[in-house]
């Protein structure tokens, strides 16, 4: 059932949240309404007039604040993942980074409190949530020694060099200007004419075609800092790192159909799952991973150069080990106070944790902060409560929209003489940031090193690391949006990248579009990475996962009660579906009823059970439900007579993932769990690729 919610204009207990919001910022202190300044009202439902049927007066303040607040109460939205939901949580660490890094925040068993942000690229604030795009994955560290942002994305290469280019790529991918369409998506002329042209850009367009343009949940996305980053420790050495977000729940997307159909049904799809799985007790949780390398003078690693955001480094290369783990427990309070201002840059570091000289970068460094000065109205957006740091801040800096701190002293410079000489600057002893003195030459020059060039060998990489069925994912998806552009002399210079990454591939997509697959040559050399791969080595757990039970009044509804507690002890949800709301009755047994069967469609269920006692139950629009689960490689059980309703439905009760007993047990209840822990049945759909 939905979550019991607080009342909007009573003032916050005390929460968690305090660490984060200082209650002298709160608003709601107090039950009677007042204006901004706290004089309280007697009527917000009549303006103030000259008599009953008299004009408004001028002097009604109460109007006009209101009035105008509400037309300035929308901030610009971010040029870029506008549409963002988020979530509180901590990070612990395991302490095996010290070694590497004296970053406070990675020693042994240290909790630094977090919020993460995850979005969408391109689209607006009111898109959709499963958009074939790629996904923000923005994490702020409130650390002691002040706030780290690390704001990386859920795939680890991007798809330009440098960042001169950014505004380029992402007008491309932006709707028409002329149309305003289409939105949130990449399927037109305008996109694949930039990455066709840009051929650095094949990597990346390789992931987004691939199942990872389209993840099941934030909670089941790997996340991904993209950049190369210098490690300091605690004597002064220095190591390359990539950072890994790697999700505890797995790595699993949903399939094309699903997305389109979410797309209308649920566009919140992302955001409500999180939100609704944290109000449940299934936190999300992912483990920090660092990528070590060398610290090498050309910066490179087994002839990958670090510093091209359109490389990666394969696990199998540099072993991933894990450092920490982050766990999101709590929904924010206010949308507009936490997640749409909430505010992160890549130059928020701290101590042991510094950039290099990658050229995409560098641009990042200058855009997050320029870009908030705009959006959030001033330089004193660091003063909202969820961007304020949880370390002592004096920062000698002044004035400026929005201020709301009272500064004291009167000597805002250093050195001085009248405030005691204070805020003293701090020696690297006393935790100061200090840059490794690295010598830097060259000339001023527009270039790229020589090592840039190679724009389709990790492309090949990714594509042979794939499994059959989701080579088939990344086929589809290739010929569906470049079924979209218009103009031919697009579709066969994307043809023409594609042929320099596999034959295979170019041909079936120019198949795909009744085009001559052009001549080419793809890199063979490469060494597969398993770790490219979705397809899950053993079950993963099923904390989050929804489960739906097909029930009517008649059904079995103390089997119901039975496999409630075992899927909710493994951090899962039940939710029952029947012909109609409120709750089934039968003897002694009470089944809340959570979704209707028009209320209800296949999206949002991992998987579905049919109870017995159900036997004669026929609805159209169960039919299509237990059809799409079937079609999206989804488990589907039943016990008792509940089977008939499947083959009623159209469905093989003999076909791969369907798991069958004659009533609940322990055995049934476990093949249950263990099939949904692999996410898809995807011997179905290679039993439909086969045929």
């Amino acid at each position: 059932m939905p979550p019991k919610r607080q009342r909007e204009q009573t003032e916050p207990a005390n929460s968690e949240s305090d660490a984060v919001l200082d209650r002298s910022a709160q608003a709601q202190r107090g039950n009677h309404l007042t204006t901004a300044q706290g004089v309280r009202l007697p009527d917000t439902d009549h303006s103030l007039k000259a008599g009953s049927r008299g004009p408004s007066l001028m002097e009604d303040f109460h109007l006009r604040e209101k009035i105008t607040h509400f037309d300035h109460e929308r901030i610009p939205e971010r040029v870029v993942h506008a549409r963002g939901a988020a979530a509180h949580g901590t990070f612990r660490a395991y302490g095996t980074a010290s070694s590497v890094t004296k970053a406070g925040f990675l020693e042994k068993d240290r909790e630094t409190p977090v919020f993460v942000r995850f979005s969408t690229v391109l689209g607006s604030r009111g898109s959709a949530d499963t958009v074939r795009d790629v996904r923000g994955f923005a994490v702020k560290f409130y650390t002691a020694e002040g706030n780290f942002d690390l704001v990386g994305n859920n795939m680890p290469v991007f798809f330009i060099q440098d960042g001169i280019k950014f505004p380029d790529v992402i007008h491309a991918g932006k709707p028409h200007p002329d149309r305003e369409i289409p939105q949130a998506q990449t399927a037109h002329d305008t996109f694949w004419d930039f990455v066709s042209l840009h051929t650095e850009a094949t990597h990346h367009v390789m992931w987004a075609m691939s199942d990872r343009g389209i993840p099941r949940s934030y909670r089941t996305m790997e996340g991904f800092g993209v950049h190369t980053f210098r490690l300091v420790n605690a004597e002064g050495e220095t190591s390359l790192v990539k950072f890994h977000w790697k999700p505890v729940a797995g790595v699993h997307s949903l399939v094309w159909e699903e997305a389109q159909i979410a797309a209308g049904a649920d566009p919140d799809f992302h955001r409500r799952d999180m939100a609704d799985g944290i109000d449940a007790g299934a936190p999300l949780e992912f483990e920090l991973g660092l990528q070590i390398m060398p610290d090498s003078e050309d910066e490179t690693f087994e002839g990958i150069d670090l510093l091209d955001p359109t490389k990666l480094v394969p696990e199998e290369l540099a072993e991933v080990q894990l450092v920490g783990k982050l766990t999101l427990d709590r929904n924010p309070t206010n949308y507009f106070a936490e997640t749409e201002q909430v505010a992160f840059h890549t130059a928020n570091l701290v101590p042991g944790i510094e950039v290099t000289d990658d050229p995409l970068m560098q641009a990042r460094l200058f855009s997050y902060l320029d870009t908030q000065l705009t959006r959030l109205g001033g330089p004193n957006f660091t003063q909202l409560p969820i961007n304020c740091p949880h370390a002592a801040v004096n920062d000698n800096l002044r004035d400026g929209m929005h201020q709301t701190l009272v500064h004291h002293g009167q000597a805002p410079y250093l050195p001085n003489s009248v405030d005691d000489a204070l805020p003293t600057p701090a020696t690297e002893s006393e935790g100061a940031y200090v840059h490794r003195p690295i010598e830097v030459t060259g000339p001023k020059i527009r270039a790229n090193p020589v090592s840039f060039d190679d724009h389709f060998s990790q492309a090949t990489l990714f594509w042979k690391s794939l499994s059959g069925i989701e080579k088939v994912h990344v086929i589809e998806a290739f010929t569906f949006e470049l079924g979209k552009c218009f103009a031919q002399t697009i579709q066969e210079r994307v043809l023409g990248s594609l042929a320099r990454v596999d034959a295979e591939l170019c041909a079936a997509v120019a198949g795909g579009l009744g085009l001559p697959a052009p001549e080419g040559t793809a890199d063979a050399d490469v060494t597969p990475s398993p770790a490219l791969s979705q397809i899950p080595a053993k079950p993963g757990p099923i904390a989050g996962r929804v489960i739906g039970v097909v029930a009517t009044s008649g059904a079995d509804l103390g089997g119901i009660g039975k496999l409630r507690r075992t899927v909710e002890a493994k951090g899962a949800i039940l939710r029952v579906l029947a012909p109609a709301g409120g709750t089934l009755k039968r003897g002694r047994g009470r089944q809340p009823v959570a979704r209707t069967f028009l209320t209800a469609r296949s999206i949002e269920f991992d998987a579905v059970v049919v109870a017995d006692g159900t036997a004669g139950l026929h609805d159209i629009k169960l039919t299509v439900l237990l059809q799409e689960l079937f079609r999206h490689c989804k488990v589907i059980g039943a016990w008792g007579d509940g089977a008939r309703v499947l083959t009623d439905a159209g469905i093989d009760v003999e076909a791969p993932g369907l798991v069958l007993a004659d009533e609940i047990a322990k055995p049934f209840s476990t093949e249950l769990i263990d099939a949904i822990g692999w996410h898809r049945v995807w011997e179905r759909a290679e039993q439909v690729m086969n045929d």
